[in-house]
């Protein structure tokens, strides 16, 4: 089964598949992961996206993906994971990220961004700081076949 965890920069997706990923034995991989499967950008594309149809049946797999471009890449199927927080969540974990600073560039990119994910087509709505981490996992593995 393939789980696509997907949302903007630190809303917490990778704390949700490394969760996911101890409880399920599950192989992850995260945004460009897939480039390192073929020389040009399309064959990778294409292997990875193969790989992951293939995963439908077999082990279970996360793709964890912050570009709206590579929701494409998950099968149909795929178990969609959308996890948001509040903006100044972001911009709070972000400046974490950046040694406790946030410059005004990087939090105009982040305004520009936010929202970005909220319409996609998803099974399951994490909100961060709202849904604790294990009822998060709860929730996403109730809809893994047995």
């Amino acid at each position: 089964m393939v789980i696509g965890i997907f949302g903007e920069s630190c809303v917490g997706k990778s704390a949700l598949a490394e969760r996911l990923e101890t409880r399920l034995g599950a192989a992850v991989y995260t945004g460009k992961d897939f480039l390192r499967s073929a020389k040009s950008e399309a064959e990778a594309k294409r292997i990875f996206q193969e790989m992951l149809r293939n995963a439908m049946d077999g082990a279970h797999t996360i793709y964890v993906i912050a570009e709206r471009e590579h929701l494409s890449l998950l099968p149909e199927g795929a178990v969609r994971v959308l996890v948001t927080a509040d903006l100044e969540t972001i911009k709070a974990r972000f400046a974490q990220r950046m040694g406790g600073h946030l410059p005004a560039p990087v939090a105009g990119m982040l305004e520009r961004k936010h929202g970005t994910f909220d319409s996609e087509p998803h099974h399951v709505h994490i909100i961060s700081g709202e849904t604790e981490l294990d009822a998060a996992c709860e929730q996403v593995l109730r809809l893994i076949p047995a």
